[in-house]
């Protein structure tokens, strides 16, 4: 039975990859006779999925959308990144919110128990949900790595790991330059450099060692914050880039967070401050805009109506220089409040 199940949920999964699948390529991606691709075809059509078939020489078989919701299969790291997701949404205050968790509790039921005890570790803290503009270019990150992050979070143990180059992809080490970009958003780089690091050419790449305390997501980006042993000080590390190692380190005491809350501790890094959550360069403008023209484009800033054609924006950056461009993009006229110059 074990067998057939998971033949059934690969069946499944190659009917949902491509619109159509002669039989006699899935049979032999499967490496089982065509009477059984037959016999699995009419098993998931009893399961209330809904399939077509074709005869002849060229027939095969097409997934199609069926009326009523089928029972659901999935595999070990489908329902890992289906819990990730709904717990995402679950914790983000959406107005789904509390049909997310319902399907949460749900799924955890039928979950197996090595699952299940996995999962019931992961914890993490929503900064800003996914959305459709700000999370099309989100990297993936594993779910492994994910749980990882998250159980060395929990366990209060030092995490080493490998920190991915931002530009190539590859391992830096301790030894490299640090980037522009990850400086501005107060992300840790792999290419920073150790405060007493020596560069050795011909050495390997020195793994980071962390105090893992927080596991953040915002916008479908994922961030690990935590003590740099090496550095001694505070990092926020793209979880995308990290790829960790075993065994973990020692236990730890855990520090308190900066200004005592992770969401805002992060958020001021985003902005460019190390200290209070705000941007350093503030602007506010009237616009020959409605409302509801610059609203969806205003992203953190604060809009007011003031009348037909009309209303106020008051934004942020990291420049007066970046300030200016953001509200030259409205392509309308301007009349600037503050700051006076």
């Amino acid at each position: 039975m074990p067998a057939t199940t998971s033949r059934l949920l690969t069946l499944l999964s190659l009917l949902q990859t491509r619109r159509d699948w002669p039989g006699a390529i899935l049979a032999e991606r499967l490496d089982i006779s065509h009477r059984t691709v037959r016999r699995d075809v009419e098993r998931l059509r009893e399961m209330g999925y809904s399939i077509h078939s074709s005869m002849g020489p060229d027939g095969g078989y097409r997934l199609d959308a069926g009326s009523e919701l089928p029972p659901l299969l999935f595999d070990d790291d489908q329902a890992i990144a289906l819990v990730i997701a709904l717990g995402s949404v679950a914790a983000s205050g959406a107005d789904i919110g509390e049909a997310a968790l319902r399907a949460l509790t749900t799924v955890r039921q039928v979950m197996p128990s090595r699952l299940r005890h996995r999962l019931d570790a992961f914890a993490f803290t929503v900064m800003a949900p996914p959305t459709a503009m700000a999370g099309s270019g989100a990297p993936a990150v594993a779910p492994e790595v994910l749980l990882e992050l998250s159980a060395a979070v929990r366990a209060r143990e030092v995490l080493r790991f490998d920190y991915a180059n931002a530009h190539s992809g590859a391992f830096a080490g301790a030894a490299n330059a640090s980037t522009g970009a990850d400086r501005v958003h107060g992300i840790a780089s792999a290419r920073e450099p150790s405060a007493d690091a020596t560069p050795q050419p011909d050495a390997p790449p020195a793994p980071r060692r962390v105090q893992p305390h927080h596991l953040v997501t915002s916008s479908g980006r994922w961030y690990l914050v935590g003590w740099d042993l090496d550095r001694d000080d505070w990092r926020t590390f793209r979880a995308d880039r990290i790829s960790p190692r075993t065994p973990r380190g020692s236990r730890f005491v855990p520090r308190e967070i900066p200004g005592g809350d992770v969401a805002e501790y992060v958020a001021a890094r985003f902005k460019g401050s190390s200290e209070a959550n705000r941007w350093p360069c503030m602007g506010t403008v009237i616009l020959n805009l409605s409302a509801a023209e610059v609203a969806p484009f205003a992203a953190d800033g604060v809009v007011e109506d003031l009348g037909p054609g009309r209303c106020s924006l008051e934004l942020g950056s990291w420049s007066y220089r970046a300030l200016a461009a953001s509200l030259g993009r409205f392509d309308a006229a301007i009349e600037v409040l503050r700051p006076p110059n």
